[in-house]
């Protein structure tokens, strides 16, 4: 689950982080009282959309000469005017694709004396099976262009998680940020709460980018991009408030509710498989083809009829789906229960594209014995490369 960056914020300050002074707006006639709670003389207004790039992105509505999705103001009449050509608009960024996405929310918040702008995340490196910092001294907008062209400007620090940030992870961090001074002493108490939230939050993701050394020397986080591992979500419940479903796709919002692993994706092939790897390997096989999946969908190892019939739903509720896979390797996950959930799936919302289906494992010639006897117009396929082959051929032709 990812949350917006003045809720990042408010979440970081309950750690005793440095954040600037800030307030959600989310109507237009509440942007004056808004910045007036802010001492000035300079003010931020920002975007709150679950995708990053905001500051070079442009809106929809307002032509190609607009100011991007994070603005500075230097009067409160500023602000206001701002916030009236925000608010409601389509922001376009290189992560939100060419679709964009509504601004609904913005966030005033109190300017900042930059000295220099650095980069800090948190997550799991899996490489080594620990939390780990991932920092450069290369922060602000382009911190992707600095992974992609001069990588070795970017350092990681894993973390022993017995041990938590000691003073040699700190002094590390350090020297890799090049921070002195009160910078330096800032971070003896930064470096190790910012870990602290990560772990007892469940986070998958904290990004800091900027974390900036301001002109009297100290530290302070100028954005927060949080992302939360929702296989931890029953620990949390006090986090469930913080979502914001209408930045959500409708159709991973209904997978959600039926416990289903779904991503939508730009693709034309929809995806029905178990197992992560396996959904993995369906979708590169797709791609091998000439074709691009429409979504990762995993309906996990113990799936029964109902949920998979949902999954189907979602599937088929996909305007762009132009013909479905099902590809199905039976160990816990029975191929009958599998067999059935599609036949009743389709049986209540139709079929208009091409279904191949690929079974293999437990109970797999009751699940093709279900299917044959259906009625359906179901095509077959031996393995998966037969499999994906057969899809990309039907939709195209």
């Amino acid at each position: 689950m990812n949350i917006h960056e003045y809720q990042a914020k408010q979440l970081l300050k309950g750690y005793g982080l440095p954040v600037a002074a800030g307030v959600p707006v989310l109507k237009a006639e509440d942007a004056e009282a808004a910045a007036r709670q802010l001492p000035g003389p300079l003010w931020v207004v920002k975007s709150q959309i679950h995708a990053g790039g905001r500051g070079k992105g442009r809106f929809k509505e307002l032509g190609a000469d607009a100011k991007g999705g994070v603005r500075l103001a230097k009067s409160v009449d500023e602000v206001i005017a701002n916030v009236g050509e925000m608010l409601g608009n389509t922001l376009v960024t290189k992560q939100t694709g060419p679709a964009g996405k509504q601004v609904n929310r913005l966030y005033i918040e109190d300017g900042a004396d930059i000295a220099r702008e650095l980069y800090l995340s948190i997550l799991v490196d899996r490489s080594v099976g620990r939390v780990a910092f991932v920092v450069s001294t290369e922060g602000g907008m382009d911190i992707e262009q600095v992974a992609h062209d001069t990588p070795e400007k970017i350092v990681t620090v894993a973390i022993d998680p017995d041990k938590g940030v000691t003073g040699r992870e700190i002094g590390v961090l350090n020297s890799a940020l090049k921070l002195e001074g009160d910078a330096a002493r800032d971070s003896v108490s930064l470096f190790p709460a910012l870990y602290k939230a990560f772990v007892e939050k469940d986070m998958s993701l904290l990004e800091v980018n900027p974390l900036i050394v301001m002109k009297d020397g100290r530290l302070r986080v100028l954005d927060a991009k949080v992302s939360f591992d929702n296989n931890a979500s029953f620990r949390h419940p006090e986090l469930e408030e913080l979502r914001d479903i209408t930045e959500e796709d409708d159709k991973e919002i209904e997978a959600s509710k039926h416990d289903l692993a779904y991503v939508a994706l730009d693709g034309n092939i929809g995806c029905m498989v178990n197992g992560a790897g396996l959904a993995m390997a369906t979708m590169d096989i797709i791609k091998l083809y000439g074709a691009e999946p429409a979504n990762f969908l995993d309906v996990g190892g113990g799936a029964n009829k109902e949920k998979v019939t949902a999954a189907f739903k979602i599937i088929t509720a996909d305007p762009a789906v132009e013909g479905i896979l099902v590809n199905i390797f039976g160990g816990i996950m029975k191929c009958d229960v599998i067999a059935e959930g599609v036949v009743a799936a389709v049986k209540e919302v139709g079929l208009k594209v091409p279904l191949v289906v690929r079974l293999e494992g437990t109970n797999v010639e009751f699940g093709k014995k279900i299917l044959r006897e259906s009625g359906l117009n179901v095509i077959p396929a031996d393995d998966l490369d037969d499999a994906a082959k057969k899809i990309v051929s039907a939709v195209k032709n």
